[in-house]
Protein backbone atom coordinates (compact mmCIF):
# COMPACT_ATOMS: atom_id res chain seq x y z
CA UNK A 1 0.00 0.00 0.00
CA UNK A 2 1.89 3.04 -1.13
CA UNK A 3 2.57 5.96 1.18
CA UNK A 4 0.33 9.05 1.55
CA UNK A 5 -0.66 11.91 3.91
CA UNK A 6 -2.96 10.55 6.46
CA UNK A 7 -2.43 6.50 5.86
CA UNK A 8 1.62 6.47 6.93
CA UNK A 9 2.82 2.60 6.79
CA UNK A 10 2.88 1.10 10.20
CA UNK A 11 4.74 -1.95 11.22
CA UNK A 12 1.45 -4.77 11.47
CA UNK A 13 -1.11 -4.62 14.14
CA UNK A 14 -1.16 -8.54 14.97
CA UNK A 15 2.62 -8.43 15.51
CA UNK A 16 2.48 -4.94 17.54
CA UNK A 17 3.19 -5.35 21.20
CA UNK A 18 1.88 -2.63 23.61
CA UNK A 19 3.81 -3.80 26.39
CA UNK A 20 7.49 -3.94 24.15
CA UNK A 21 7.15 -0.32 22.97
CA UNK A 22 9.22 2.13 24.78
CA UNK A 23 7.58 5.34 25.41
CA UNK A 24 9.00 8.66 24.60
CA UNK A 25 7.84 11.81 25.81
CA UNK A 26 8.76 13.26 22.22
CA UNK A 27 6.20 11.72 20.23
CA UNK A 28 8.79 12.37 17.01
CA UNK A 29 11.55 10.40 19.05
CA UNK A 30 15.41 11.18 18.62
CA UNK A 31 17.21 9.76 15.59
CA UNK A 32 17.80 6.67 15.03
CA UNK A 33 21.33 5.47 14.17
CA UNK A 34 21.70 1.97 12.62
CA UNK A 35 25.54 0.87 13.52
CA UNK A 36 27.72 1.97 16.11
CA UNK A 37 31.13 2.46 13.80
CA UNK A 38 32.61 5.09 13.59
CA UNK A 39 30.31 7.11 11.01
CA UNK A 40 27.24 6.46 13.46
CA UNK A 41 29.56 7.33 16.66
CA UNK A 42 30.49 10.47 14.94
CA UNK A 43 26.63 11.56 13.67
CA UNK A 44 25.73 10.99 17.31
CA UNK A 45 28.54 12.72 18.84
CA UNK A 46 27.91 15.74 16.27
CA UNK A 47 23.99 15.64 16.75
CA UNK A 48 24.58 16.06 20.56
CA UNK A 49 26.63 18.99 19.93
CA UNK A 50 23.87 20.30 18.14
CA UNK A 51 21.06 19.30 20.61
CA UNK A 52 19.18 16.57 19.29
CA UNK A 53 19.06 13.60 21.15
CA UNK A 54 20.11 9.77 19.51
CA UNK A 55 19.86 6.18 19.93
CA UNK A 56 22.41 4.15 17.88
CA UNK A 57 21.29 0.73 17.87
CA UNK A 58 24.29 -1.59 17.28
CA UNK A 59 23.83 -5.46 16.62
CA UNK A 60 27.58 -6.93 17.97
CA UNK A 61 28.86 -6.39 21.66
CA UNK A 62 31.35 -3.58 20.81
CA UNK A 63 31.37 -0.16 18.45
CA UNK A 64 33.79 0.67 16.46
CA UNK A 65 33.84 -1.64 13.70
CA UNK A 66 36.72 -3.08 12.43
CA UNK A 67 38.55 -0.29 14.09
CA UNK A 68 40.08 -2.06 17.34
CA UNK A 69 43.11 -1.90 18.89
CA UNK A 70 44.75 -5.04 20.80
CA UNK A 71 47.67 -4.88 23.42
CA UNK A 72 49.48 -7.30 24.09
CA UNK A 73 52.23 -9.07 25.51
CA UNK A 74 54.08 -5.17 24.73
CA UNK A 75 52.60 -4.88 21.46
CA UNK A 76 49.97 -2.80 20.05
CA UNK A 77 48.00 -4.48 17.15
CA UNK A 78 45.41 -2.94 14.99
CA UNK A 79 42.22 -4.91 13.84
CA UNK A 80 41.19 -2.54 11.22
CA UNK A 81 42.83 0.63 9.76
CA UNK A 82 46.51 1.58 11.06
CA UNK A 83 46.21 5.24 10.65
CA UNK A 84 44.04 8.18 10.11
CA UNK A 85 44.62 10.70 7.54
CA UNK A 86 43.65 14.16 8.37
CA UNK A 87 42.19 15.03 4.94
CA UNK A 88 39.76 17.56 6.50
CA UNK A 89 39.85 20.19 9.25
CA UNK A 90 36.97 18.43 10.46
CA UNK A 91 39.17 15.47 11.72
CA UNK A 92 41.57 17.57 13.94
CA UNK A 93 38.66 19.91 15.28
CA UNK A 94 36.85 16.20 16.52
CA UNK A 95 39.86 14.90 18.25
CA UNK A 96 39.97 18.23 19.83
CA UNK A 97 36.28 18.05 20.81
CA UNK A 98 36.03 14.71 22.04
CA UNK A 99 39.19 15.37 24.60
CA UNK A 100 41.97 13.08 22.80
CA UNK A 101 44.17 15.82 21.48
CA UNK A 102 46.95 15.11 24.27
CA UNK A 103 47.14 11.16 23.18
CA UNK A 104 46.95 12.11 19.16
CA UNK A 105 50.46 10.88 17.92
CA UNK A 106 51.87 11.93 14.09
CA UNK A 107 53.36 9.57 12.31
CA UNK A 108 57.33 9.52 12.61
CA UNK A 109 58.54 12.20 9.62
CA UNK A 110 61.57 9.30 8.71
CA UNK A 111 58.28 6.51 7.88
CA UNK A 112 57.26 8.68 4.81
CA UNK A 113 58.94 6.12 2.36
CA UNK A 114 56.46 3.54 0.90
CA UNK A 115 58.40 0.87 -1.15
CA UNK A 116 57.21 -1.00 -4.23
CA UNK A 117 57.93 -4.30 -5.42
CA UNK A 118 59.87 -5.16 -8.79
CA UNK A 119 61.53 -8.38 -9.45
CA UNK A 120 61.55 -9.59 -6.09
CA UNK A 121 62.82 -6.68 -4.50
CA UNK A 122 61.24 -3.45 -2.34
CA UNK A 123 62.05 -0.51 -4.38
CA UNK A 124 61.90 3.30 -2.76
CA UNK A 125 58.31 5.22 -4.59
CA UNK A 126 60.52 8.75 -5.96
CA UNK A 127 59.20 11.38 -3.79
CA UNK A 128 60.74 14.23 -6.63
CA UNK A 129 61.19 14.72 -10.59
CA UNK A 130 64.71 14.09 -9.96
CA UNK A 131 63.97 10.73 -8.20
CA UNK A 132 61.44 9.89 -11.18
CA UNK A 133 63.97 10.36 -13.45
CA UNK A 134 66.62 8.28 -11.90
CA UNK A 135 64.73 5.87 -9.97
CA UNK A 136 65.03 1.88 -11.86
CA UNK A 137 60.98 1.40 -10.56
CA UNK A 138 60.32 2.20 -13.79
CA UNK A 139 61.70 1.74 -17.47
CA UNK A 140 62.81 4.52 -19.30
CA UNK A 141 60.13 4.03 -21.86
CA UNK A 142 57.56 3.68 -18.73
CA UNK A 143 58.88 7.56 -17.96
CA UNK A 144 58.55 8.91 -21.73
CA UNK A 145 54.68 7.02 -21.16
CA UNK A 146 53.86 8.85 -18.35
CA UNK A 147 54.78 12.74 -20.06
CA UNK A 148 52.58 11.75 -22.76
CA UNK A 149 49.62 12.88 -20.36
CA UNK A 150 50.49 16.38 -20.68
CA UNK A 151 49.72 15.98 -24.46
CA UNK A 152 46.55 13.92 -24.46
CA UNK A 153 43.07 15.42 -24.95
CA UNK A 154 40.76 14.35 -21.99
CA UNK A 155 38.27 11.67 -21.99
CA UNK A 156 35.04 12.50 -24.03
CA UNK A 157 31.69 13.55 -21.89
CA UNK A 158 29.34 11.01 -23.19
CA UNK A 159 31.95 7.97 -23.40
CA UNK A 160 31.44 4.66 -21.29
CA UNK A 161 32.04 4.01 -17.78
CA UNK A 162 36.00 3.92 -17.48
CA UNK A 163 37.49 1.10 -15.18
CA UNK A 164 40.72 2.20 -13.47
CA UNK A 165 42.80 0.30 -15.39
CA UNK A 166 41.28 1.74 -18.72
CA UNK A 167 41.60 5.19 -17.32
CA UNK A 168 45.46 4.44 -16.18
CA UNK A 169 46.76 2.31 -19.22
CA UNK A 170 44.99 5.58 -21.85
CA UNK A 171 46.91 8.50 -19.73
CA UNK A 172 49.93 6.94 -18.49
CA UNK A 173 50.73 3.56 -19.92
CA UNK A 174 50.52 0.18 -19.01
CA UNK A 175 53.62 -0.20 -17.49
CA UNK A 176 53.04 2.47 -14.74
CA UNK A 177 49.40 0.34 -14.14
CA UNK A 178 51.07 -2.49 -13.13
CA UNK A 179 53.77 -1.18 -11.18
CA UNK A 180 52.27 1.75 -9.35
CA UNK A 181 48.14 1.49 -9.87
CA UNK A 182 47.89 -2.13 -9.08
CA UNK A 183 49.41 -2.13 -6.22
CA UNK A 184 47.86 1.03 -4.92
CA UNK A 185 44.80 -0.70 -5.25
CA UNK A 186 45.17 -3.39 -3.53
CA UNK A 187 46.52 -1.47 -0.64
CA UNK A 188 43.64 0.66 -0.51
CA UNK A 189 40.44 -1.32 -2.07
CA UNK A 190 42.58 -4.67 -2.02
CA UNK A 191 40.84 -4.12 -5.21
CA UNK A 192 41.21 -5.07 -8.67
CA UNK A 193 41.91 -1.85 -11.38
CA UNK A 194 40.34 -3.65 -14.23
CA UNK A 195 36.73 -3.86 -12.11
CA UNK A 196 36.90 -0.83 -10.15
CA UNK A 197 35.20 2.35 -11.50
CA UNK A 198 37.85 5.60 -11.99
CA UNK A 199 34.87 7.56 -11.77
CA UNK A 200 33.81 5.81 -8.24
CA UNK A 201 36.72 4.82 -6.39
CA UNK A 202 38.88 7.22 -7.84
CA UNK A 203 36.70 10.38 -8.54
CA UNK A 204 39.12 13.22 -8.15
CA UNK A 205 41.23 11.64 -10.64
CA UNK A 206 38.36 11.44 -13.04
CA UNK A 207 37.94 15.33 -12.43
CA UNK A 208 41.05 16.51 -12.92
CA UNK A 209 41.15 15.20 -16.33
CA UNK A 210 37.35 16.43 -17.01
CA UNK A 211 38.57 20.21 -15.55
CA UNK A 212 42.24 20.34 -16.46
CA UNK A 213 42.70 17.45 -19.07
CA UNK A 214 46.36 16.89 -18.24
CA UNK A 215 46.81 15.15 -14.73
CA UNK A 216 50.31 16.92 -14.16
CA UNK A 217 48.45 20.01 -15.21
CA UNK A 218 45.98 19.56 -12.81
CA UNK A 219 47.77 18.29 -10.33
CA UNK A 220 49.66 22.12 -10.05
CA UNK A 221 46.84 24.03 -10.74
CA UNK A 222 44.65 22.15 -8.50
CA UNK A 223 46.88 22.38 -5.50
CA UNK A 224 45.98 26.17 -4.62
CA UNK A 225 42.36 25.58 -4.50
CA UNK A 226 43.33 22.65 -2.16
CA UNK A 227 45.05 25.17 0.04
CA UNK A 228 41.87 27.60 0.10
CA UNK A 229 39.60 24.84 0.53
CA UNK A 230 41.67 23.68 3.14
CA UNK A 231 41.55 20.25 2.13
CA UNK A 232 44.72 17.97 2.06
CA UNK A 233 44.91 15.67 -0.69
CA UNK A 234 45.14 11.94 0.40
CA UNK A 235 48.46 11.64 -0.36
CA UNK A 236 50.15 14.25 1.56
CA UNK A 237 47.43 14.39 4.36
CA UNK A 238 49.60 13.47 8.30
CA UNK A 239 49.18 10.27 8.96
CA UNK A 240 47.72 10.29 12.68
CA UNK A 241 46.58 7.43 15.43
CA UNK A 242 46.92 7.49 19.29
CA UNK A 243 48.88 6.66 22.23
CA UNK A 244 46.98 3.39 22.52
CA UNK A 245 46.23 2.70 19.16
CA UNK A 246 43.33 3.81 16.71
CA UNK A 247 40.92 2.22 19.14
CA UNK A 248 41.19 4.75 21.49
CA UNK A 249 39.61 7.33 19.06
CA UNK A 250 36.31 4.51 19.57
CA UNK A 251 36.43 4.82 22.99
CA UNK A 252 36.82 8.75 22.92
CA UNK A 253 33.66 8.71 21.20
CA UNK A 254 31.86 6.73 23.12
CA UNK A 255 32.51 8.63 26.08
CA UNK A 256 31.47 11.99 24.50
CA UNK A 257 28.21 10.15 23.33
CA UNK A 258 27.52 8.66 26.51
CA UNK A 259 24.84 6.43 26.75
CA UNK A 260 22.96 6.44 23.11
CA UNK A 261 24.45 2.75 22.06
CA UNK A 262 22.23 0.26 22.49
CA UNK A 263 24.19 -2.98 22.16
CA UNK A 264 23.04 -6.36 20.95
CA UNK A 265 20.13 -4.47 19.31
CA UNK A 266 19.86 -5.57 16.17
CA UNK A 267 17.25 -3.55 13.75
CA UNK A 268 14.86 -5.70 12.09
CA UNK A 269 12.13 -3.28 10.21
CA UNK A 270 12.10 0.44 9.74
CA UNK A 271 7.70 1.69 9.09
CA UNK A 272 7.08 5.33 7.84
CA UNK A 273 5.19 7.18 9.64
CA UNK A 274 3.53 10.93 9.29
CA UNK A 275 6.01 12.48 11.46
CA UNK A 276 8.87 10.21 11.43
CA UNK A 277 9.90 6.56 11.68
CA UNK A 278 9.26 3.48 13.44
CA UNK A 279 12.51 1.27 14.52
CA UNK A 280 12.06 -2.26 15.40
CA UNK A 281 15.10 -4.11 16.85
CA UNK A 282 15.58 -7.32 18.99
CA UNK A 283 17.37 -7.92 21.76
CA UNK A 284 17.53 -11.11 22.44
CA UNK A 285 13.76 -12.82 22.19
CA UNK A 286 12.52 -9.14 22.78
CA UNK A 287 10.59 -7.39 20.20
CA UNK A 288 11.34 -3.33 20.59
CA UNK A 289 9.42 -0.59 18.69
CA UNK A 290 10.20 3.40 18.81
CA UNK A 291 9.77 6.27 17.32
CA UNK A 292 12.13 8.28 16.00
CA UNK A 293 12.22 11.84 13.80
CA UNK A 294 14.97 10.31 11.35
CA UNK A 295 17.04 7.40 10.87
CA UNK A 296 20.37 7.34 9.72
CA UNK A 297 21.56 3.92 8.45
CA UNK A 298 25.43 3.72 9.03
CA UNK A 299 26.16 -0.50 9.36
CA UNK A 300 27.75 -2.26 6.59
CA UNK A 301 25.46 -2.27 3.54
CA UNK A 302 25.18 -6.64 3.73
CA UNK A 303 23.39 -6.31 6.98
CA UNK A 304 21.11 -2.93 6.30
CA UNK A 305 20.31 -5.70 3.11
CA UNK A 306 18.62 -7.75 6.11
CA UNK A 307 16.28 -4.55 7.91
CA UNK A 308 13.04 -4.93 6.59
CA UNK A 309 11.59 -1.43 5.17
CA UNK A 310 7.58 -0.55 4.86
CA UNK A 311 7.73 3.22 3.38
CA UNK A 312 6.69 4.34 0.44
CA UNK A 313 5.25 1.40 -2.13
CA UNK A 314 8.26 -0.39 -4.24
CA UNK A 315 10.96 0.80 -1.75
CA UNK A 316 13.23 -1.81 -0.08
CA UNK A 317 16.91 -2.40 0.90
CA UNK A 318 17.48 -5.65 -0.21
CA UNK A 319 19.35 -4.49 -3.10
CA UNK A 320 22.08 -3.48 -1.02
CA UNK A 321 22.96 -7.14 -0.96
CA UNK A 322 24.29 -6.89 -4.65
CA UNK A 323 27.61 -4.54 -3.52
CA UNK A 324 30.25 -6.85 -3.70
CA UNK A 325 32.76 -7.07 -0.43
CA UNK A 326 36.46 -7.91 -0.93
CA UNK A 327 37.66 -10.56 2.32
CA UNK A 328 40.72 -9.49 3.65
CA UNK A 329 42.80 -10.77 6.74
CA UNK A 330 45.39 -8.51 8.36
CA UNK A 331 48.27 -10.58 9.74
CA UNK A 332 50.23 -8.91 12.54
CA UNK A 333 53.45 -9.94 13.17
CA UNK A 334 56.24 -9.58 15.74
CA UNK A 335 60.18 -10.14 15.50
CA UNK A 336 63.13 -9.21 17.13
CA UNK A 337 64.80 -5.99 15.17
CA UNK A 338 67.99 -8.16 15.08
CA UNK A 339 66.05 -11.11 12.73
CA UNK A 340 65.20 -8.85 10.19
CA UNK A 341 67.86 -7.39 7.97
CA UNK A 342 65.74 -4.68 5.89
CA UNK A 343 66.18 -0.72 7.83
CA UNK A 344 62.30 -0.84 7.62
CA UNK A 345 62.49 2.88 6.54
CA UNK A 346 59.58 3.65 5.97
CA UNK A 347 55.16 3.21 5.86
CA UNK A 348 55.77 -0.17 3.87
CA UNK A 349 55.80 -1.90 0.66
CA UNK A 350 52.72 -3.05 -1.90
CA UNK A 351 52.91 -5.97 -3.70
CA UNK A 352 52.00 -5.76 -7.67
CA UNK A 353 50.12 -8.77 -8.75
CA UNK A 354 52.44 -9.75 -11.36
CA UNK A 355 54.82 -10.35 -8.73
CA UNK A 356 55.44 -13.77 -7.21
CA UNK A 357 53.55 -13.21 -3.33
CA UNK A 358 50.32 -14.13 -1.40
CA UNK A 359 50.48 -10.79 0.07
CA UNK A 360 49.07 -7.27 -1.32
CA UNK A 361 51.32 -5.83 1.10
CA UNK A 362 52.67 -5.03 4.64
CA UNK A 363 52.89 -1.82 6.91
CA UNK A 364 56.15 -1.46 8.87
CA UNK A 365 53.96 -0.33 12.34
CA UNK A 366 56.80 0.31 14.71
CA UNK A 367 58.12 2.41 12.40
CA UNK A 368 55.30 4.70 12.32
CA UNK A 369 54.57 5.07 15.64
CA UNK A 370 55.76 4.40 19.25
CA UNK A 371 54.73 2.02 21.40
CA UNK A 372 53.95 -0.69 18.80
CA UNK A 373 56.49 -2.90 19.80
CA UNK A 374 58.49 -3.84 23.36
CA UNK A 375 62.42 -2.44 22.93
CA UNK A 376 64.35 -4.51 20.61
CA UNK A 377 61.32 -5.48 18.34
CA UNK A 378 59.39 -4.71 14.96
CA UNK A 379 55.80 -5.15 14.03
CA UNK A 380 55.02 -5.93 10.83
CA UNK A 381 51.32 -6.00 9.45
CA UNK A 382 50.47 -8.02 6.25
CA UNK A 383 47.13 -8.54 3.77
CA UNK A 384 45.84 -11.16 2.57
CA UNK A 385 42.90 -11.94 -0.06
CA UNK A 386 41.01 -8.74 -1.20
CA UNK A 387 39.69 -9.90 -4.97
CA UNK A 388 42.82 -10.83 -6.12
CA UNK A 389 42.84 -14.10 -3.96
CA UNK A 390 39.62 -14.87 -1.39
CA UNK A 391 40.17 -18.10 -0.68
CA UNK A 392 43.61 -16.85 1.08
CA UNK A 393 41.89 -14.47 3.47
CA UNK A 394 39.86 -17.05 4.84
CA UNK A 395 42.64 -19.95 4.83
CA UNK A 396 43.25 -21.69 8.20
CA UNK A 397 46.11 -19.26 10.44
CA UNK A 398 48.55 -21.84 9.71
CA UNK A 399 48.39 -21.56 6.14
CA UNK A 400 48.17 -17.77 6.31
CA UNK A 401 51.26 -17.49 8.66
CA UNK A 402 53.28 -19.80 6.57
CA UNK A 403 53.10 -18.07 3.18
CA UNK A 404 53.32 -14.71 4.96
CA UNK A 405 56.65 -16.12 6.50
CA UNK A 406 57.96 -17.41 3.37
CA UNK A 407 57.10 -13.94 1.64
CA UNK A 408 58.96 -11.71 4.49
CA UNK A 409 61.72 -13.74 4.54
CA UNK A 410 62.54 -13.33 0.90
CA UNK A 411 61.19 -9.53 0.86
CA UNK A 412 63.03 -8.29 3.85
CA UNK A 413 64.81 -10.66 5.06
CA UNK A 414 62.99 -11.80 7.76
CA UNK A 415 64.70 -15.18 9.52
CA UNK A 416 63.49 -16.73 13.13
CA UNK A 417 60.14 -17.41 14.69
CA UNK A 418 57.91 -14.43 15.04
CA UNK A 419 57.48 -13.50 18.92
CA UNK A 420 54.03 -11.85 18.73
CA UNK A 421 50.96 -13.28 16.32
CA UNK A 422 47.86 -11.25 16.15
CA UNK A 423 45.21 -12.18 13.24
CA UNK A 424 41.99 -10.20 12.34
CA UNK A 425 39.65 -12.00 9.46
CA UNK A 426 37.27 -9.96 7.97
CA UNK A 427 35.17 -11.87 5.47
CA UNK A 428 33.02 -8.88 4.12
CA UNK A 429 36.09 -6.71 4.08
CA UNK A 430 36.14 -3.85 2.26
CA UNK A 431 33.06 -2.51 -0.35
CA UNK A 432 34.24 -2.14 -3.96
CA UNK A 433 33.47 0.80 -5.95
CA UNK A 434 33.43 -1.40 -9.32
CA UNK A 435 32.10 -0.32 -12.74
CA UNK A 436 28.19 0.61 -12.09
CA UNK A 437 28.71 1.24 -8.41
CA UNK A 438 27.02 4.54 -9.57
CA UNK A 439 23.53 3.06 -9.94
CA UNK A 440 23.88 2.19 -6.26
CA UNK A 441 24.31 5.31 -4.77
CA UNK A 442 21.93 6.21 -7.10
CA UNK A 443 19.15 4.35 -5.47
CA UNK A 444 20.40 5.34 -2.27
CA UNK A 445 20.00 9.07 -3.37
CA UNK A 446 16.50 8.45 -4.71
CA UNK A 447 15.31 6.57 -1.57
CA UNK A 448 16.41 9.56 0.80
CA UNK A 449 13.97 11.74 -1.58
CA UNK A 450 11.23 9.26 -1.36
CA UNK A 451 11.95 8.80 2.05
CA UNK A 452 11.72 12.05 3.78
CA UNK A 453 14.38 11.34 7.27
CA UNK A 454 16.05 8.32 6.17
CA UNK A 455 19.99 8.53 5.22
CA UNK A 456 22.71 6.84 3.95
CA UNK A 457 25.88 7.23 5.38
CA UNK A 458 29.19 4.97 5.47
CA UNK A 459 32.23 3.35 3.74
CA UNK A 460 29.46 2.03 1.37
CA UNK A 461 28.44 5.41 0.38
CA UNK A 462 31.11 8.21 1.47
CA UNK A 463 34.47 6.52 0.70
CA UNK A 464 36.30 3.77 3.08
CA UNK A 465 38.90 5.58 4.66
CA UNK A 466 38.18 6.03 8.42
CA UNK A 467 38.48 9.95 7.59
CA UNK A 468 36.08 9.58 5.24
CA UNK A 469 33.83 8.09 7.48
CA UNK A 470 34.10 10.44 10.15
CA UNK A 471 33.55 13.01 8.06
CA UNK A 472 30.47 11.55 6.53
CA UNK A 473 29.12 11.28 9.78
CA UNK A 474 29.62 14.50 11.13
CA UNK A 475 28.67 15.90 7.55
CA UNK A 476 24.92 13.66 7.69
CA UNK A 477 24.58 14.88 11.00
CA UNK A 478 24.39 18.49 10.06
CA UNK A 479 22.20 17.92 7.14
CA UNK A 480 19.67 15.99 9.37
CA UNK A 481 19.95 18.62 11.98
CA UNK A 482 19.33 21.23 9.23
CA UNK A 483 16.44 19.77 7.99
CA UNK A 484 14.33 19.02 10.49
CA UNK A 485 11.87 21.27 11.78
CA UNK A 486 11.72 20.34 15.30
CA UNK A 487 15.50 20.82 16.10
CA UNK A 488 16.67 23.76 17.94
CA UNK A 489 18.71 25.87 15.75
CA UNK A 490 22.17 24.72 15.58
CA UNK A 491 24.24 25.63 18.45
CA UNK A 492 27.30 23.42 20.31
CA UNK A 493 26.84 22.70 23.74
CA UNK A 494 29.23 21.21 26.18
CA UNK A 495 29.94 17.67 25.15
CA UNK A 496 27.97 14.90 27.36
Amino acid sequence: MPYSPGNAHRLPDTARDPETMTPDPDSTGPVAIVGAGVTGLAAAFRLGQLGIDAVVYEAGTRAGGPVHSVCRDGYLAEDGPNTLLETSPKIRALIRDIGLADQCLGADSRASKRFIVRNGVPKPIPGSIAGWLFTDLFSLHAKLRVLGDLFLPRQPTDAPEESVAGFVRRRLGGEFLDYAINPLVAGIYAGEPERLSVAQAFPRLAAVERRHRSLFLGQLLGARERRRSGETPRANAPKLSFVGGLGTLVSGLLRAVGNRVEYESSVTALARHEDGWEVESRRGHQVHRRRHRAVLLAAPAHKLARISLEGREGNSLAWLAGIVHAPVTSLVLGFRRGDVAHPLDGFGLLVPALEPFPILGAIFNSSLFPGRAPEGHVTITCYLGGSRDPGLALAPLEHQLGRVRESLARLIGVRGEPTFVHRCVHAQGIPQYNLGYGDFRERMRRLEESEPGLRFAGHFRDGISLSDCLVAGLRVAEEIAGSNPKAPAPAPRANP
